[in-house]
């Protein structure tokens, strides 16, 4: 897999020099490339606890992105998915430990475990005061003796780091930071695997599945599971959770892997809001991207019970820009529309010929969804067909409101259905297309020529004509030839939708960002549209 770096030897440390030249001078690090990789507070002056944190790279921001004033005092790095050395780790410590002591946080991994013990032990043996906490958050397989530390680590960072900040002695950081260990728990769920540099991607789960459970070094979960959608992957993750959710308040982190967008995230938190099963979490940190796992599509879900003495710490505000808050969580604050958005609703009426028309050219677009989806990807953005059948889905329903026994009423009524539920320029395009139409259809024009009208209008407007590479190529000939019968109309319509597809560069839309050889041999998605749309329409006469 192609990715944006130099060399595999080399991409922690450019990617630890990264992050201090764009800290404005609040981090630096240890002069000891490229085998001792830590990075450390700029302002520290070793008058209160330390905090020490690290492991294998491969999970930023953790942990070099949460060094900073009210969390980490130094964070020791590794390799990608590597243990830092013994040396490393107590380098760190003998530059940031001073007579308040050192707290070390180490996840449960063999290699960090040992690595960070060894080097407690060595500072100890030169006077340095240090002590060690173990996080094994994850409750993926319940039966084993030393789980792993995960994204909960963050609840010991924050915590810790707040008492630290605000003076506290060593005895009270590390019983506060234990008591958390020993409550929190976490879980992932991920629809792929990571991608290590240098290796080879490993495939093992398949299409239309998902990993429960698994690592943050890419470990199998444990179980793999049917994928249906955003709430059923969140309802598994607070099933295996809900054994450690009591009745208590809980704040929760909710952690991007690495590759979920940022969308995808917004999802998983409106699901995990408004779950049931997720009552008793009144808090939450995240979404955002904490400890990834490099290029993971997928999430982790942390819990913690709180009460008066933790929350400020969680909440206590910190500078680095990867820390996204603690906020609590609420119900979405809605208000009124303003006056005059809401146009006013006709008078429905009814008539069978026009509701047969208009329902199936519905049909006739929603069953084109991934038709036009694909051919638009060759020329935009790819989603032509799912904006055209999310509008014909949301017209489908309004039938029964519609004025369809007046052709004026029904065309502003269309354009007003359009404007509100169909999202993108055709949204706005098609609104003034049927808005002129019922203009000009009320001013006594038959519906032929009004719809012609109509083509005018979104001309005027829109700047495009015919031969622009838009849906115009294809509905200017069909509206001037509807005279003829919707026979003819479609014939002309597929004649121009055909005819873009030698127009190598549009004069109009999306598509006119896109060089020739994208174009070229493809239809326009919009012409293509109308083209199926009269000759969908020619089978009902």
């Amino acid at each position: 897999m192609t990715q944006f770096i130099n060399k595999k030897e080399t991409l922690v440390t450019d990617a630890i020099d990264g992050l201090l030249a764009s800290a404005g001078g609040s981090l630096r690090r240890l002069d000891g490339y490229p085998h001792i990789k830590v990075v450390c507070r700029a302002d520290w002056d070793k008058s209160q606890v330390a905090l020490i944190s690290g492991g294998g790279s491969g999970h930023e921001p953790a942990h070099a992105g949460f060094v900073g004033r009210g969390m980490l005092t130094a964070a020791v790095c590794g390799e990608v998915f590597a243990s830092p050395s013994v040396d490393a780790v107590l380098a760190a410590l003998l530059a940031v430990t001073g007579p308040a002591g050192c707290l070390l946080i180490v996840k449960n991994y063999t290699g960090d475990r040992l690595n960070f013990g060894l080097a407690a032990e060595r500072a100890r043996a030169l006077g340095l005061k240090v002590s060690m906490v173990v996080v094994g958050d994850d409750i993926a397989l319940p039966d084993l003796p030393q789980p792993r530390g995960v994204a909960g680590t963050l609840f010991v960072h924050k915590i810790a780091g707040a008492m630290a900040e605000q003076g506290a002695p060593l005895e009270d950081i590390c019983k506060a930071a234990q008591n958390a260990i020993e409550r929190m728990a976490t879980i992932g769920m991920s629809l792929d695997t990571c991608t290590v540099p240098g290796a080879q991607k490993e495939d093992r789960i398949a299409t239309g599945m998902a990993e429960l459970g698994l690592g943050i070094h890419g470990e199998p979960g444990v179980q793999q599971v049917a994928f249906g959608d955003a709430r059923n992957a969140m309802d598994m993750v607070l099933d295996k959770l809900a054994p450690r959710i009591g009745e208590e308040p809980h704040v929760a982190i909710l952690n991007n892997l690495g590759a979920t967008t940022p969308l995808e995230m917004s999802v998983l938190t409106h699901v995990l809001t408004t779950s049931a099963k997720a009552k008793n979490i009144k808090h939450i940190i995240g979404p955002a991207p904490l400890m990834t796992s490099l290029d993971m599509h997928g999430f982790s879900l942390s819990v913690l019970p709180v009460d008066e003495t933790i929350l400020p710490h969680l909440g206590y505000r910190v500078d680095m820009p990867a820390w996204p808050g603690m906020q609590t969580i609420s119900a979405p604050a809605v208000i009124a529309l303003p006056d005059g958005l809401s146009p006013v609703q006709p008078t429905a009426s009814d008539n069978d010929q026009t509701r047969r028309l208009v329902a199936h050219a519905c049909d006739l677009l929603i069953a084109s969804e991934a038709e036009l989806n694909a051919l638009d990807a060759k020329s935009g953005d790819g989603d032509t067909g799912s904006t055209l059948a999310t509008a014909a889905r949301d017209l489908k329903g309004a039938l029964d409101r519609l004025p369809l026994a007046d052709p004026a009423q029904l065309f502003r009524a269309l354009s007003n259905e359009l404007s509100q539920t169909m999202g993108g320029s055709s949204g706005v395009i098609l609104a003034i297309f049927f808005g002129a139409a019922g203009d000009a259809a009320a001013k006594g024009l038959p519906p032929a020529k009004a719809l012609v009208s109509g083509l005018e209008r979104i001309s005027e407007v829109g700047g495009a004509t015919k031969g622009d590479r838009t849906m115009i190529d294809a509905l200017e000939p069909a509206l001037h030839a509807l005279n003829e019968g919707i026979a003819a109309a479609a014939t002309a319509a597929r004649k121009g939708a055909s005819e873009t597809a030698s127009i190598g560069q549009a004069k109009a839309g999306r598509a006119s960002y896109v060089p020739e050889e994208n174009l070229i041999g493809h239809n326009d998605p919009g012409a293509e549209a109308v083209a199926r749309l009269f000759e969908g329409l020619a089978t009902l006469a």
